[in-house]
Parts: structure tokens; sequence; C-alpha cells
């Protein structure tokens, strides 16, 4: 069994109201992968504004400015998490939705290697790789 330690402890994370979440299957079935990064950064958000039920009431221009997207990308990302059944929108409102029924992929699909030291990469490298031109600062 691993032993699990905390790197730095004093500043554990806790989850308080409100907080945020995303189902792992989200990672585990493939989604992230499948998903282009406009289709990532807008379920990413949704995800961090939405209520318990997963409502959230942002336009659409308020959130292109703060993703710094493109209406045409917006609504292509928009439309591509409506027909993978990740989000609902009526026009009005955003519902994220419980990830919808898949099969898991095999272990012999997903190759891991183990993570080294040197292999520690925040969030804004991973989003900057998936962003091209991308103006996060890490």
């Amino acid at each position: 069994m691993v032993t699990k330690s905390l790197i730095i402890p004093e500043r554990r994370r806790v989850l308080k109201p409100p907080f945020a979440w995303i189902d792992r299957q989200f990672l585990f079935h493939g989604l992230l992968a499948e998903l282009s990064w406009q289709e990532n950064l807008l379920y990413l958000f949704l995800i961090l504004v939405a209520d318990r039920d997963g409502l959230s009431f942002y336009s659409y221009d308020k959130i292109c400015q703060l993703l710094q997207l493109e209406v045409d990308d917006y609504i292509q990302a928009r439309n591509g998490l409506t027909q993978r059944q990740l989000i609902a929108y009526d026009g009005r409102q955003f519902q994220v939705l419980a990830l919808p029924q898949r099969q898991q992929r095999s272990p012999t699909t997903v190759k891991l290697k183990p993570a080294r030291v040197n292999d520690v990469q925040s969030l804004a490298e991973i989003f900057s790789r998936l962003m091209p031109g991308s103006q996060l600062s890490t």
C-alpha cells in the first residue's frame, strides 16, 4: 500500500462551500482527450461557476470576455458539449450534467509512465499547450 503524506501540510486543500468538482470519470473515460481545448476550457469554466445543481446564468459575451474566446469558438464549444451530453443549454442558462454512462477504456489502452520530479507541470503550462497563443500566466 502506498503511504501518502502532504508535501506542505499547512497548505492542505479544504473543500468549503461553495466549491467546484470534476467527476474523475471525465479523465478516465477519455473525455478530456476527446474534447477540443475550447470545449475543455468552457466545460471547466461552467463547472467553476455552477451552483450545486450545475446551473449557471453567465451570458455568452461575459463567457467570451473571461475566457478570451471568439464568439464562433464559444458556439462550437457549447454545441460540442451539448452534443456530447455534458451540458444542457436552454438559451438563458446552462446546466452541467452528470456524465453520460460510458464503458471504461481497458487498462491496455492508456499507458501512463510513472511520474518523476521533473514531470510536474502547472495547470497554466498544461492549458497553454491546449490553447496555443494563450495569455495565461504561471
